[in-house]
């Protein structure tokens, strides 16, 4: 995290005491740091991917140089909305993992991710 790699520097401190910038409310910082680790920064100290926190075995990953954003497996770089739409045409688990290649649970958990209902 940019904080962390400059924590001995003013911005990185500042970076570290997140804000609500509406109400200037400062945020449970501990709280959002496991989601911010899962963003892999490049050489230029921009972000360049996002790991996807909704699976429990599917490594799903956010690119904006591969599939044109679009989420994706990162085993494979098969998109997950392709993968989907197959699996709500018709093809069954084992015709999908054959063809993309992905061991069934990672198909199974990309799945019920995208089968929840809204609370």
């Amino acid at each position: 995290m940019c904080g962390e790699r400059h924590s001995d520097r003013q911005e990185g401190r500042a970076a570290l005491e997140l804000v609500v910038v509406r109400s200037g409310q400062r945020v449970f910082t501990e709280a959002i740091q496991e989601y911010l680790q899962r963003i892999a920064f490049g050489a230029d100290g921009y972000a360049n991917m996002i790991h996807v926190p909704v699976n429990r075995q599917a490594e799903v990953v956010v690119d904006p140089t591969r599939s044109f954003g679009a989420p994706i497996f990162e085993r494979g770089g098969s998109r997950i909305d392709d993968v989907l739409q197959r699996f709500w045409a018709g093809a069954s688990l084992d015709e999908l993992s054959d063809e993309y290649g992905m061991p069934l649970n990672h198909l199974e958990d990309v799945l019920r991710v995208a089968s929840r209902r809204a609370a």
